[in-house]
């Protein structure tokens, strides 16, 4: 299939097709010379075990910039390219820290360049697949798929992948870029629900969770910057994690999490409260070690 020739239709991960109208429009020379630089700024910094592969990424990624949202045969054009960009991710020297060494560097000269605070943050990606085997891709959770003709409900499982991320982010919201990830998958899902029959999840050590993946990626953020104290940590609920409050004091960084229950600070449960009149303003109060009672705005 030349990138000349194409079909009417093409199908797109084995669940929708693409019409030849619906095809993205081709880059102008401006726009292509743009994208060519800016790959060549991502990947200065990366550093692969053969320079082979170091050009067959290069030019995949300027091949998906010119697809954004398609799916890979599309970016690639012709089966020889896809071919070639399938063999490049299944090669065992490449990882997707190798690929993204580069774009990582990128982002520690962009937070060099910037002055102030910086916002990091986290979060989890889930990344689901269709296919015919999802063992062989693992899962990512449990659905409800209503009921079937004698009212019972229907589970199914979602197969895919998980990606936890730390974006940076100027407090005028601009992104520079990403400064932590994690891949991960799962062999079964039973839920939080199914866990807390057999044993108290308070009571596994940290590292044995998949919680561990919001210290790891505040330490690796922390470690590529190298100025924990101008990084603000944000995360959601599930950041409501004590041991991610030691690890930020440890480090020296700050941290803004929301939080999903009320702590107890020196014997004393400080719970979030609003403004008695108009409209709420949460407030977070703590008391220090030595007795002060401190709030703060949210």
């Amino acid at each position: 299939m030349s990138g000349d020739l194409w079909p009417a239709k093409l199908r797109l991960c084995g669940c929708h097709t693409m019409t030849r109208a619906s095809l993205p429009a081709p880059h102008s020379i401006d726009d292509a010379a743009d994208v060519v630089a800016w790959v060549d700024r991502e990947l200065a910094g990366c550093s692969l075990p053969d320079q082979r592969l170091g050009r067959r990424l290069r030019k995949l990624l300027v091949q998906i910039a010119g697809a954004v949202g398609g799916s890979l045969p599309l970016a690639c054009q012709d089966w020889a390219n896809t071919k070639a960009a399938y063999r490049f991710l299944s090669n065992a020297k490449v990882s997707e820290h190798a690929i993204l060494q580069g774009h990582f560097q990128a982002t520690r000269s962009r937070f060099a360049a910037v002055d102030g605070p910086i916002l990091v943050i986290q979060d989890t990606t889930e990344l689901p697949y269709q296919r015919a085997q999802p063992r062989r891709i693992g899962s990512i959770c449990r659905v409800n798929s209503g009921r079937d003709k004698e009212g019972r409900y229907r589970m199914h499982t979602v197969c895919g992948l998980l990606m936890h991320s730390c974006l940076a982010v100027t407090a005028e919201g601009l992104p520079l870029g990403l400064s932590a990830i994690k891949f991960w998958t799962r062999a079964q899902f039973k839920g939080t629900k199914e866990l807390k029959r057999r044993i108290n999840p308070t009571r596994v050590p940290i590292d044995q969770k998949e919680s561990i993946r919001w210290l790891e990626c505040m330490k690796q953020s922390v470690a590529l910057f190298g100025a924990p104290e101008r990084c603000i940590h944000i995360g959601d609920r599930e950041n409501d994690i004590y041991g991610f409050f030691c690890t930020a004091q440890a480090l020296g960084t700050h941290f803004l999490v929301r939080t999903c229950v009320d702590w107890t600070c020196f014997g004393k449960v400080e719970s979030t409260s609003y403004h008695p009149g108009g409209a709420p303003c949460p407030t977070h109060a703590l008391r220090e070690s030595f007795g002060m009672r401190r709030c703060g705005s949210l």
